[in-house]
């Protein structure tokens, strides 16, 4: 039963965030408002590594990855949207995966001691994950209105 709600967290988290940001092309892959910024192309990638980190963080024994500046580097090399999006790809098949490789059990036992929901039912990743991709495809909205292109409505087709 609760698997069942994880994968229909995850359908919507990726329909939302495609929806949103279908909009932007590869021509807008380095565009970023400011320097410093992420990048269009890295705001996905760094969403796509971030499904990742849950998922194998959730799981791992010894918790969660917490070399941020190592995965800031790897999210910065991204140059293409394309591949970002490639990216984004992998890791909601990898997390679909991951759901159906767990018990309802294994998902309501406790996420690794540590600073990252430390303790509680691993489940919980769902509603980070659901609010982190949303920041994001929030921001990469906005990435669209500075490029002068209207984006889509996330929640439905108008």
């Amino acid at each position: 039963m609760i698997k069942e709600g994880l994968f229909g967290q995850l359908a919507a988290m990726k329909e939302f965030f495609d929806r949103s940001t279908r909009i932007l092309d590869e021509a807008d892959s380095t565009f970023a408002p400011k320097d410093g910024m992420f990048t269009a192309s890295q705001q996905v990638a760094h969403v796509a590594q971030t499904v990742d980190w849950f998922m194998k963080g959730a799981f791992a024994p010894s918790g969660f990855d917490m070399d941020f500046e190592r995965m800031d580097k790897e999210v910065r090399a991204t140059t293409s949207l394309a591949a970002a999006r490639a990216s984004w790809e992998r890791a909601y098949a990898a997390a679909k995966a991951t759901v159906g490789a767990h018990s309802d059990d294994e998902w309501m036992a406790p996420l690794p001691p540590g600073p990252i929901m430390g303790g509680q039912p691993r489940f919980v990743i769902f509603g980070a994950l659901t609010d982190h991709s949303a920041h994001h495809r929030g921001a990469l909205t906005v990435y669209s209105r500075l490029l002068g292109k209207v984006p889509p409505m996330p929640y439905m087709e108008m």
